[in-house]
């Protein structure tokens, strides 16, 4: 036959012919072609130069020209030939199809004999894109003759026909016959070469593409454009039978149009079907909806044009549907076996036929659910599909989770494009019904297959919710179900589309209701277990959201009242009150009261609480009860959280079961149930206040109550909190362990009586806030941590500070509030045990919680309106003193200086009275450090009463205050133990002591001087002080660094000299004299060196000139140089002497030589020497004293001249210059 078309073969037409009939070169018509454009795999949009882009398909269901601006010159060049447009397939029928098979044949030997030389590349590409160009243009020629020039054919007149007429009649017939030679030619695409359909995979991201991809796409041009060019045929014959005669008389066999067209459509869709096959044996399950069936675009768009073809076809012709085709080859797939009497071709080797055919049928769905307009292109396939789902779950093999999987997926899918079917419903929950307490878990996926046991009501509510809610078909969400969700969860999904469908008029659930309740009785709800409760729950939840709430949650009460209380496993009861909280979430968030659903769960609560609460409950069963008792406290939490007016009866969740549970708590269940309480006290407040706006409104359009109505309700829930709650804090108020949330609930429970006074019991009323405030911030018997983070939570609210302020009832409140404070840091270390290690956890993170609250509450105290008066009025800023101690003592410091401004007498018995809150009874605040000797908690306590005794020393020697002060001395100061001095227990106490005494004795000697009661005893103590701690502190022999930190000598030094200093001096002299330097006969006081050493150190530091003070000591101190011959004393002496006498020449007076007359004469002669040689002066003033005073001793021993004594007191007056030659001279004479 290629023996007849040879390049010999004369043209139909002369070149010089061209000219005159015009060329026409008509545009390149559409073919398939995945070749690269930018952006279109990120879009999986088709080919711009398609059949679809390009309008074909639209042009030919339309019944429009297939290329209107093509073909309409005289000629047309085909072939390389040029031809007459509207003869040349009529004239030339078997010519142009020869040239078309030796063009085909071409292009197939073009393929074999190409290489992988990449320098070939480009002439190869080029030549076979030629050829295949020029088949695909006389295709489309064939279209346009048909749709322009093709008459049908009519009834011949008898007589002579033209030859022209003839042919014509016979074309329809001959093309038939060529086109079934065609399909002959080039055979099934699954014959192809395996080079050849590995085209369809190849990526090709440049310009120069292989030959065998130009022959796999002009395949797919040449089966695709035969269809059309039936469908043309057979529309331009207006539904006549075109037989193909010749190969009917050749044969025998009967061919004819329609029958060319089912075959082509059946083996095109055989061939397709099988490349699908073939893509997925390589598809795993959880990439079926991810994997597309197509290999590339040109293949989606040929499944694309045979949908709509065949669509088009049933309903205009009424030929069978697309769905028809393909569930006839699927069911073929499924069986294995040809189900006519042809075999369709259809590969066997399929690893899974079901699987395989829910892939298929969901992504041809899928492509086929809409057209260019919007609407629906696919009629659904659900009686195909109702027989596969019963088929596929009647398969035992298939139970397993990895199939049932992808199944339902399908479902969902197809549900979601096609519409809920009712029957696919009621089947698959035939299948879930009877394996509820299955896991649906699939091994090799790990733990992201896992069904999740969702914590709290709200999660479980939320799970429910995304089940009805599902995804789109091509959103990532929905392609990932596989991986992100068992299998039930997707079925829920099916069960909520098929409840949701608008303009049901409730149809659906009526339909399926009686199905869902009829499974479940008392011995099936038995037999559930955890995770069958589960996908109960979550099943129950699905219906109460989009059928009727109120009927589901009745009926699922019900069927949850069947399981045995006694029997029933903890963990299982925890999973049933979550789910009965989520419906209570559910009727809230639907605007409807829930009164009745709480009522029945509280009563489970309080049950179970009972059990927990008593003591014959083993302690492994209240281990196991608190799993659904913290489940509960979740779940409550959680429904006052969402509530958005509180007044759907949430307080009857509240019920006295909390007065059993609270108590038998342990520690860590305990902040469990508190932080439960402080969540429902905020958000009562919160619901509360916000109905108290007048502006309050709802962003949503959920029901908003009467504001008499939101307050009624809003009182039943705080009575419910007062009544089932507050007396526990009560009593564990005193605990010297409080769990934090102690605190924080106390405080909203104070926030709560501030918002809401009515609503607290009658015990606190009228000042309920008071009454709380004492309780938990004011007892001086409360743990300082608890008082601390109380406050805090307190005073940081603005509306608490302003009664603590000025609020009625709130008295001397922000007093109270400094008084608290104080306490507490004066107690921050009464809880760390000396013996105590400090590594122990316990101590350590108490400690330093206390340390953070301790600081904050510093921060709040300072900030009080009262206390920011009184530092302004000292002109003090507690800024730079952050931590509590020196913030502390600047305001100890403010109240001092602030009281001594004062004028008036009223106002200062006012300040008085207000110091004395502030500090309430400070001594028995440090009483247990004096007993448990806590070296920090002695050093803070000492220090704080020393700057008491220091800066509010005017303020303390009052009659008000100074009762404290009197107690300050003799606990502090003159305690019994610490006059002890063999007793080891006073170790910690002296050197807490030593660092503060010079406050004390600084405050001390401020008392004494303005008291005006009680001077004299308190000068008395103020010696007492002075006396036993000068010599508790003072060392045996001199010590530099004894005696320079002696903190009495500490106490009496001052840079600038003022009165208060002086008179402490004074005393501190006064002390020396009277108990450290008297003589007892003629032996010295004991550690006289050290005294002598501390008196001198005092006098150095020290510029005081006044006589009457320097000459207190000295008269003991120039004895001392003259009776003590110990060579340190002498020099101690002589330095001390030499001191007083260079600042005060009057200092040494006649009081030593009158003391020490008639004894110690020679002696105070010898000491009267070394004054002379230091300031001569001095002792010149005294001669005549001295003169007189030695007759005077002579005459009174009646022996005249003392010749020793008289030689003596030469010796000194000739020390004295002229005065003393003068009286020597007088003495010569005597």
């Amino acid at each position: 036959m290629e023996g007849e078309f040879s390049q010999s073969l004369t043209p139909p037409v002369s070149p010089s012919a061209l000219d005159h009939y015009g060329e026409s070169a008509p545009s390149r018509p559409p073919c398939f072609t995945c070749a690269y454009e930018p952006g279109r795999e990120e879009t999986g949009r088709l080919s711009s130069n398609g059949y679809i882009s390009r309008g074909a398909l639209k042009r030919l269901l339309l019944k429009l020209d297939p290329a209107p601006v093509d073909f309409e010159g005289d000629t047309v060049d085909i072939f390389d030939f040029p031809w007459v447009t509207e003869t040349a397939l009529v004239e030339s029928t078997k010519l142009l199809f020869g040239l078309f098979r030796q063009k085909v044949l071409k292009l197939e030997t073009l393929v074999q004999s190409s290489s992988h030389d990449f320098g070939q590349a480009s002439s190869l590409h080029y030549e076979a894109e030629e050829l295949r160009q020029q088949c695909v243009l006389f295709l489309s020629y064939i279209k346009v003759f048909i749709y322009r020039f093709l008459e049908p054919s009519q009834s011949l007149d008898e007589g002579p026909v033209h030859p022209f007429k003839d042919a014509e009649a016979q074309l329809p017939s001959v093309l038939v016959e060529e086109l079934f030679s065609i399909t002959q030619l080039i055979g099934r695409i699954k014959n192809l070469p395996a080079n050849v359909q590995s085209a369809l995979t190849i990526q090709h991201q440049g310009k120069l593409f292989p030959p065998s991809w130009q022959l796999l796409h002009l395949h797919l041009d040449i089966h695709w454009s035969v269809l059309e060019i039936l469908h043309l045929l057979e529309q331009r014959m207006m539904g006549q039978v075109v037989y193909a005669h010749q190969f009917v008389n050749l044969t025998g066999e009967t061919l004819t149009n329609i029958s060319l067209f089912e075959d082509q459509v059946n083996n095109l869709l055989c061939d397709l079907i099988g490349l699908a096959m073939n893509k997925y044996n390589k598809v795993r399950p959880t990439e079926t909806l991810n994997s597309h069936h197509c290999h590339c675009l040109c293949t989606k768009e040929l499944w694309i044009l045979l949908i709509h073809l065949l669509e088009h076809r049933s309903k205009t012709i009424h030929t069978q549907s697309f769905w028809s085709y393909v569930n006839a080859l699927l069911q073929t797939v499924l069986e294995g076996t040809p189900s006519g009497d042809r075999d369709p071709g259809l590969p066997m080797h399929c690893k899974d036929p079901d699987g395989f055919t829910w892939w298929l049928l969901t992504h041809l769905a899928q492509i086929g659910m809409h057209n260019r307009n919007g609407t629906k292109q696919l009629e659904d396939n659900w009686s195909f599909v109702m027989g596969l789902l019963k088929s596929s779950l009647l398969d035992t093999f298939l139970h397993c989770e990895e199939q049932i999987r992808m199944i339902v997926h399908c479902c969902l899918s197809l549900s979601l494009m096609w519409g809920p079917n009712v029957s696919v419903v009621t089947t698959l929950w035939e299948y879930y019904s009877k394996n509820l307490n299955s896991s649906f878990t699939v091994p090799w996926l790990g733990v992201s297959g896992l069904g999740s046991i969702s914590r709290t009501p709200l999660c479980l509510l939320q799970q429910a919710k995304s089940c009805c809610s599902p995804a789109s078909v091509g959103s990532n969400s929905h392609t990932q179900l596989y991986r992100s969700t068992n299998s039930f969860h997707i079925f829920l999904r099916i069960l909520a589309l098929h409840l949701s469908q608008e303009h049901a008029g409730g149809a659906p659930w009526r339909q399926i209701k009686g199905r869902l309740y009829s499974k479940f009785h008392q011995r099936r709800m038995t037999e559930l277990s955890d995770t069958g409760l589960l996908h109960f729950l979550l099943l129950f939840l699905v219906l109460a959201q989009c059928a009727e709430l109120e009927d589901v949650s009745s009926r699922a009460c019900d069927l949850l009242a069947m399981l045995p209380a006694d029997s029933t496993p903890p963990a299982l009861r925890a999973l049933q009150w979550r789910g009965q909280l989520a419906l209570v979430l559910l009727y809230l968030e639907k605007g409807l009261d829930a009164g009745a659903l709480a009522e029945q769960l509280a009563t489970y609560f309080s049950q179970a609480a009972r059990e927990f609460y008593l003591k014959t409950t083993e302690p492994s069963r209240k281990l196991a009860l608190w799993a659904p008792l913290s489940s509960y406290l979740e779940g409550v939490s959680e429904v006052f959280e969402t509530s958005p007016n509180l007044t759907m009866s949430e307080e009857r969740l509240l019920n006295g079961g909390f007065g059993l549970l609270l108590p038998a708590c342990r520690q860590s269940e305990l902040s469990s149930a508190l932080g439960f309480l402080q969540t429902v006290l905020a958000q009562l407040r919160r619901v509360h206040q916000r109905c108290g706006q007048p502006s309050h409104s709802v962003d949503s359009l959920s029901w908003v109550p009467l504001p008499s109505v939101a307050k009624e309700r809003h009182q039943a829930v705080a009575a419910a909190l007062w009544s089932h709650f507050f007396p526990f804090l009560c009593s564990m108020r005193l605990s010297q362990t409080p769990p934090p949330q102690l605190a924080d609930a106390a405080a909203g429970f104070t926030l709560l009586a501030l918002d809401m006074p009515g609503s607290a019991p009658q015990n606190l009323q009228p000042h309920p806030i008071q009454s709380i405030m004492q309780s938990f911030g004011w007892d001086e018997m409360l743990h300082p941590l608890l008082v601390t983070h109380y406050l805090n939570h307190l005073l940081q609210n603005g509306e608490q500070v302003s009664w603590v302020s000025s609020g009625p009832g709130s008295g001397s409140a922000q007093a109270l509030c400094v008084r608290a404070w104080i306490r507490c840091v004066l107690q921050q270390y009464l809880h760390k045990s000396q013996d105590a290690p400090d590594s122990s956890c316990g101590i350590v993170c108490t400690g330093r919680n206390l340390d953070e609250q301790l600081a904050e509450l510093t921060r709040q105290v300072l900030r009080l309106p009262e206390v920011e008066s009184v530092l302004q009025r000292a002109g003090l800023h507690p800024a730079a003193a952050k931590d509590p101690k020196p913030a502390m003592a600047v305001f100890i410091k403010a109240v001092g200086r602030s009281y001594c401004e004062l004028q008036l007498l009223s106002e200062r018995s006012s300040a008085v009275s207000r110091a004395l809150e502030y500090v309430g009874d400070i001594l028995k605040y440090i009483k247990p450090y004096l007993l448990n000797k806590s070296r920090e908690g002695l050093q803070l306590a000492y220090w704080t009463v020393g700057c008491l005794v220091k800066h509010w020393s005017h303020l303390l020697a009052t009659s008000k205050a100074q009762q404290l002060l009197f107690r300050i001395v003799d606990v502090l100061l003159l305690s019994h133990a610490l006059l002890q001095q063999d007793s080891g227990a006073h170790t910690q106490m002296l050197s807490a002591l030593k660092e503060s005494l010079p406050l004390f004795l600084q405050g001390l000697s401020v008392a004494v001087s303005v008291s005006q009661s009680q001077g004299a005893y308190l000068k008395q103590q103020l010696h007492s002080v002075i006396s036993q701690y000068l010599s508790r502190f003072l060392p045996s022999t001199p010590s530099t660094g004894a005696v320079v930190n002696h903190p009495v000598l500490l106490a009496a030094c001052e840079s600038t000299p003022t009165p208060q200093g002086e008179r402490l001096r004074r005393s501190i002299l006064h002390v020396l004299r009277e108990n450290f330097l008297q003589f007892k006969g003629l032996a010295p006081p004991p550690r006289l060196a050290a005294v002598l050493s501390f008196l001198l150190e005092l006098l150095k530091r020290n510029n005081d000139r006044d006589p009457a003070l320097l000459t207190v000591p000295l008269p003991l101190v120039m004895r001392c140089l003259m009776l003590v011959n110990e060579p340190q004393v002498k020099r101690l002496s002589t330095e001390v002497t030499q001191l007083i006498v260079e600042r005060c020449t009057a200092a040494v007076g006649e009081a030593f030589v009158e003391e020490n007359e008639g004894v110690y004469d020679q002696q105070v002669y010898n000491v009267l020497e070394v004054v002379a040689v230091l300031h001569p002066f001095t002792v010149t003033a005294l001669i005549p004293f001295l003169s007189l005073n030695l007759r005077k001793t002579e005459c009174k021993r009646g022996l005249g001249k003392n010749t020793s004594l008289r030689n003596g007191y030469r010796r000194l007056l000739a020390l004295l210059g002229d005065s003393g030659q003068a009286e020597m001279i007088s003495l010569e004479e005597d």
